[in-house]
């Protein structure tokens, strides 16, 4: 069974290609979400067990993995440094056998995949508990590129260290994740000096090197940096999850499962905003999300970031869309992608 299975994939590698070479005739991109998330799709729908939907789709993406790379090389930027949470959600995203690229800032990504140093880019956008991360919503009015697809991780977070609980003096990670970890500090590391830096990853390998002080940071960090998990899943709420963006040059086709995210800005007068929205009402398309964020272009000027169902070829949604910027001063489509099955 296992030589069968062997030679199945290998066929199906050889296939593969074949459609990567006519990929690259017709000049199209390698990387195709649709197709993706039809493989996931057809996974949950023909698995009859007992291995579960979640390991077969681990195993499909580094079959993909492994693919993407023999038609092409392929690299992917993230906000590093290495295992951060950007870091592991590309790792869910395009598994393990592709090139990944650590970048510092989320500007650097966006600057990495338009420069065309990177294929994509991958950016958190927002979080289940701490909300919108500002800086990727505030890159993605200016840029061209376009969000392709979304990757939806749980994030655990676990104490690191090489020292007792009772001998800590000092706590590193980064802001947000203090505020995920408010609770169980105040009870388990009461009074000890909490120290902002910029990655989770940069605090566990400060930990590394520094005694009496331990890091905030994923189980992935711990192996990187040879640290002992001292505690695990110390998040306050168990339902804490990161929204992270895939970005590049290339728009996504359309699967029947969408989502639509658009940046508009409006009239400053009341009701407008009321006004805007009506048009989804009437075409009866569900509004996922809306934020609100300043256009640092003139005193209470606002940006208003909209994730919508469906694709914007829809006609429902094209239809809604024109009506929209029949009635705003700025309006930008910034992606259609698969809905995260």
């Amino acid at each position: 069974m296992d030589r069968q299975l062997i030679d199945i994939l290998n066929k199906r590698t050889d296939s593969a290609i074949s459609i990567g070479k006519l990929k690259k005739h017709l000049k199209k991109a390698v990387y195709m979400p649709a197709r993706e998330q039809q493989i996931y799709s057809n996974i949950k729908k023909f698995n009859k067990g007992p291995l579960t939907h979640e390991a077969l789709m681990a195993v499909y993406r580094e079959v993909m993995s492994a693919t993407l790379m023999l038609q092409k090389p392929m690299r992917v930027a993230y906000l590093g440094p290495k295992a951060t949470f950007t870091h592991l959600a590309g790792l869910k995203k395009f598994g393990s056998q592709i090139e990944y690229k650590a970048a510092h800032t989320i500007t650097d990504v966006f600057s990495e995949v338009e420069r065309g140093n990177s294929d994509y880019g991958v950016v958190p956008v927002e979080n289940s508990i701490e909300g919108a991360v500002s800086h990727t919503l505030d890159m993605l009015v200016d840029s061209d590129l376009k969000i392709c697809s979304e990757i939806l991780l749980d994030i655990s977070h676990n104490l690191l260290g090489k020292c007792l609980l009772k001998d800590v003096k000092r706590v590193y990670s980064k802001s947000q994740v203090f505020g995920q970890c408010r609770l169980w500090l105040e009870g388990n590391l009461p009074g000890r000096e909490l120290v902002e830096v910029s990655s989770t990853t940069r605090a566990a390998e400060i930990v590394a090197k520094e005694k009496g002080s331990v890091a905030i940071a994923s189980s992935l960090a711990a192996r990187v940096y040879k640290l002992k998990v001292l505690a695990e899943s110390i998040e306050d709420s168990p339902h804490n999850v990161t929204r992270f963006l895939v970005i590049g040059a290339n728009e996504a086709a359309r699967t029947g499962n969408d989502k639509t995210s658009v940046v508009f800005s409006i009239k400053d007068r009341v009701g407008a905003l009321h006004d805007m929205l009506l048009s989804f009402k009437s075409s009866k398309i569900n509004l996922t999300k809306i934020e609100s964020r300043p256009s640092k272009k003139k005193v209470w000027d606002y940006y208003f970031f909209m994730d919508m169902e469906g694709h914007k070829d829809d006609p429902s949604v094209k239809k809604a869309l024109v009506q929209l910027e029949q009635k705003c001063h700025f309006l930008k489509v910034l992606g259609s992608y698969p809905q995260t099955v």
